[in-house]
């Protein structure tokens, strides 16, 4: 698992899959996974739930250690903002979470004001970017 995506680690993504509605989520965490093949949906192993996840093009090879493919995997804990609003996260958010709008295959995302606890900024407008409040 790795907070710290690099555009390299996700250049051989085809397509991301929503396993949820993310219109209303500030924020998604992401993580690059090791896993068995390049697409389907994968196991979860963590608290929380799974939101999503990237299925990886044919050009993608495996760990040649492993064998193992790393593909990117969204989810939310049992305490981000979506389910306990005044938490911890009310006005910011965690180290590998990112606005679920920003993110595209082979595109990391980032974090907006509005992931952080805030209303869109100015820039995200001027990106054509507009997030629901």
């Amino acid at each position: 698992m790795s907070s710290l995506i690099t555009e390299d680690e996700i250049s051989h993504e085809a397509e991301l899959v929503w396993l949820e509605d993310i219109t209303d989520l500030h924020y998604v965490r992401q993580s690059l996974d090791r896993l068995p093949t390049r697409k389907g949906r994968p196991a979860y192993h963590r608290d929380g739930r799974m939101v999503g996840y990237a299925i990886l093009g044919p050009t993608a090879k495996p760990s040649r250690a492993s064998g193992t493919f790393r593909r990117r995997v969204f989810w939310l804990l049992p305490h981000d903002r979506d389910t306990v609003a005044a938490g911890l996260y009310a006005k910011s958010a965690p180290a590998e979470a990112v606005d679920p709008r920003t993110l595209e295959a082979r595109v990391k995302g980032y974090k907006t004001e509005r992931s952080e606890g805030g209303p869109p900024s100015t820039a995200m407008q001027e990106l054509g970017i507009t997030l629901p409040l």
